[in-house]
């Protein structure tokens, strides 16, 4: 293995800062038990500040551990790829529309993948009447980690309340909700791995929300999911597809509602709700832990990582 300057670029300006840098200060530590040479760049909001980093030290590949808006949308990688610098994870068109949440719906089914029925509008629109029956979910267009997710409930008050002090944008995207269980898929290039069943533990409003993604105990995992067979090599097959359909490179992670309520003898319906082009690296994320189930370290993962990281030059 040849040793390599590496900038980790982590931190940035969405709502999944702190994450970033958990993120980011476990990919240095790893990077450098193995010999790298590594630079960790907390990614303000000045941007000549981080090109100007990138300038003067010139890594052989940057580690982009951001999450979110400007890190994960696709502009940090424009910006490398007009550098013609080596960086991890997906490129621009995939990272742009997988943070759309709207763009990677159009794109699934134009792939014939399974998500759940849904519709934009403005919050006003979504303020004075339910658009569909209840239950139904909430979510923001451009956001991950499930930050800004609602489930308005049957006979809730909660809808106006969340139009009339939303701050995610000037859109809504309100999806059916789907009854069962959350499961996720990691996908490294052409492999998926295996299938996490996700049980939130805390007293969170009872889906796989950011406390209970990122907080110590917040979640249980089950990997392999005890699953029927059949709908867990779905799952595997699904995650691969949507990696493929959005064009994405490197490691990706599929989140899908699996309804099993017609029993374990079926397989059961599974819907994609999204794939993270930049799939978490702190202590409790998933794509370490799956790795880590079929045989690869985190520190092993992390250099797969840097070894498939390009730019488009």
């Amino acid at each position: 293995m040849t040793a390599r300057r590496v900038s980790v670029l982590m931190g940035g300006m969405s709502a999944e800062r702190e994450v970033s840098l958990a993120s980011g200060r476990n990919v240095a530590e790893a990077l450098r038990g193995l010999g790298h040479d590594v630079r960790c760049i907390d990614a303000g909001p000045d941007l000549l500040a981080i090109v100007g980093d990138l300038q003067a030290h010139r890594p052989d590949v940057v580690f982009n551990a951001m999450h979110g808006r400007f890190g994960e949308d696709g502009s940090i990688q424009g910006v490398l790829d007009w550098m013609g610098i080596a960086y991890t994870h997906s490129g621009v068109r995939a990272s742009a529309t997988a943070m759309d949440k709207d763009a990677a719906r159009t794109v699934f089914m134009a792939a014939g993948l399974p998500v759940a029925g849904g519709l934009v509008m403005t919050p006003a629109q979504l303020e004075p009447a339910d658009p569909m029956p209840a239950p139904y979910v909430v979510k923001p267009l451009n956001e991950g980690s499930s930050v800004g997710v609602e489930i308005i409930l049957p006979g809730s008050n909660r809808r106006a309340t969340v139009a009339a002090e939303w701050t995610f944008g000037g859109q809504v995207l309100v999806e059916e909700y789907i009854p069962g269980r959350e499961l996720t898929v990691g996908v490294l290039e052409d492999c998926a791995l295996t299938v996490t069943d996700i049980t939130p533990t805390g007293g969170g409003p009872g889906f796989y929300d950011y406390q209970a993604k990122y907080a110590s105990g917040g979640s249980r995992h089950e990997l392999p999911a005890r699953i029927h067979p059949d709908a867990f090599e779905q799952a595997r097959e699904l995650a691969l597809a949507a990696h493929r359909a959005l064009g994405c490179r490197g490691a990706s992670r599929t989140d899908f509602r699996y309804d099993d309520s017609a029993g374990p003898d079926a397989p059961g319906r599974l819907v994609i709700l999204e794939t993270n082009t930049q799939p978490g690296m702190t202590p409790t994320s998933l794509l370490p832990e799956q790795a880590a189930a079929c045989g690869m370290d985190y520190a092993t993962l992390c250099q797969w990582m840097i070894d498939h990281a390009t730019c488009r030059t």
